[in-house]
C-alpha cells in the first residue's frame, strides 16, 4: 500500500453523462501508486421503476483492486434487490419510506461485504484487500449520502459547502471504542498499528470473530446515511476519496469546483483539473471523483473567461521573464518555475487551487 512510482502516471479515465435533471463529470489517474486501486458507479436512471433516481459511487480500494472493482458493479445491484428498499418504494418512488430506505441502503453494504466474505478468493484468505465508499442515491425530492470509511462527499449550495460526510478514522472516539471492545488497539492512528481507516468494505483479515455482529468488527462495513431535500439553489455535489481530501479543504474543493464552473461548462475537464490540482499540492494517492452538476449550478459567465484569459496572459509573461533571467535553463523544470511564480503577486488565480490549478 506505500509502493510508489518514480514520477506519477497522469493519463485519466474519464466520463460524463446527464439526464434526470442533473449533468456529472468524473475523473480518475493513478498518481503515484504502483497500482490504480479506485473504482466508481454513475447511473442516470437507476431501473425502469426508478428512471428518475441516480446514483453514483467513489471506491478507494487499498491493498488491491478486488474489493473496489467488485463493489462498484454490486452495491446498486444489491440495493435494488434488497427486501426493505423494495418495501421502502413500493408505495410510491416519488415520496418512499425514509426509514425503510435507510434500512435497505445501510443493509445493502452489509450484505454485499458479506457475500463477498463468502467468495473463494476472500474466503480462503488469498486477496486481503478492502475498499472505502463514499455512495450518493438522487431522488426527486432528496439526496442520500452513504459514506464508509474515508472517501467523502461535499454539497454546495447558494455559495457554500453545507454538507460534508465525516470520515471514519480509528483515532475518532466512537470507532477506537468499537475496536478496542473488539479486542483491537489504535497505534499511530490506524486499527492494530497498520489500517487507516475503521470502516471499510472487505479487509476481512479486520473481522474474523464470528462471535460479533458485522458492525461490531475491528473494521466494519455499516454507512452513515444521511439525507438532505433538495433546493433550487443546490450547486453541485462532490464525490472523491482521500488523495483530493489530504490536499484540499472541503471549502476549497468547493470553491475551486465554484470557479471552474464559471469558466466552462464541461464537468469531465473540471474533474480532470482539480485532480491535477492535487497532485501538484502534493497528494501521493490514486485519485478519483465524480462531480454532479444541479439545476443552481453556477453558469459559465463572460467576466470569468475575460479574467482567466487575463491571469493565463500574466502567467506567460512572468514565465518568459524568468527564462530570460535564467543562465542555466537545464535547471528550470515545472516545480522551479512553479516554485518561483508562487512568489509572485498575482491577481484572480483559482481559489482552492491557486497556482496549483494553471
Amino acid at each position: 500500500m506505500g509502493a510508489f512510482l518514480d514520477k506519477p502516471r497522469t493519463e485519466k479515465e474519464t466520463k460524463t453523462g446527464e439526464g434526470n435533471g442533473l449533468r456529472y463529470g468524473l475523473a480518475a489517474m493513478q498518481g503515484w501508486r504502483v497500482e490504480m486501486e479506485d473504482a466508481h458507479t454513475a447511473v442516470i436512471g437507476l431501473s425502469d421503476h426508478l428512471k428518475d433516481w441516480s446514483f453514483f459511487a467513489v471506491f478507494d480500494g487499498h491493498a488491491g483492486e478486488n474489493v473496489s472493482k467488485y463493489c462498484s458493479s454490486n452495491l446498486h445491484e444489491t440495493l435494488l434487490k434488497h427486501q426493505s428498499f423494495e418495501a421502502a418504494i413500493k408505495e410510491s418512488s416519488d415520496s418512499p419510506d425514509l426509514d425503510q430506505l435507510r434500512s435497505g441502503l445501510r443493509d445493502a453494504f452489509l450484505e454485499l461485504d458479506s457475500t463477498m466474505q463468502k467468495l473463494p478468493k476472500w474466503s480462503s484468505g488469498e486477496d486481503k484487500s478492502g475498499s472505502t465508499a463514499i455512495a450518493l442515491l438522487v431522488t426527486p425530492k432528496y439526496y442520500i449520502f452513504a459514506n464508509c470509511g474515508d472517501s467523502r462527499g461535499i454539497l454546495s449550495h447558494n455559495g457554500e459547502v453545507i454538507y460534508n460526510t465525516v470520515d471514519h478514522k480509528p483515532g475518532n472516539p466512537d470507532e477506537k471504542t468499537r475496536i478496542e471492545n473488539a479486542g483491537g488497539s489504535v497505534m499511530i492512528q490506524r486499527v492494530n498499528g497498520a489500517l487507516a481507516v475503521s470502516r471499510a468494505l472487505g479487509d476481512f483479515e479486520y473481522k474474523l470473530d464470528s462471535s460479533l455482529h458485522a458492525t461490531k468488527q475491528l473494521v466494519s462495513p455499516e454507512p452513515d446515511i444521511f439525507f438532505q431535500s433538495r433546493s433550487d439553489q443546490d450547486e453541485f455535489i462532490v464525490l472523491a476519496c482521500d488523495g483530493v481530501w489530504d490536499v484540499m479543504t472541503n471549502d476549497e474543493v468547493g470553491a475551486f469546483v465554484r470557479s471552474r464552473l464559471q469558466i466552462t461548462d464541461d464537468l469531465q475537464r473540471v474533474s480532470c483539473e482539480l485532480l491535477d490540482t492535487c497532485l501538484t499540492k502534493g497528494s501521493r494517492d490514486n485519485m478519483s471523483v465524480i462531480i454532479i452538476s444541479l439545476p443552481g449550478s453556477p453558469k459559465v459567465t463572460d467576466e470569468a473567461i475575460k479574467n482567466e484569459q487575463k491571469v493565463e496572459a500574466e502567467l506567460e509573461a512572468k514565465l518568459e521573464a524568468l527564462l530570460e533571467e535564467e543562465t542555466n535553463l537545464a535547471e528550470v523544470d515545472v516545480s522551479y518555475a512553479m516554485q518561483s511564480l508562487s512568489q509572485e503577486e498575482i491577481q484572480g488565480l483559482p481559489p482552492g487551487g491557486g497556482l496549483a490549478s494553471k
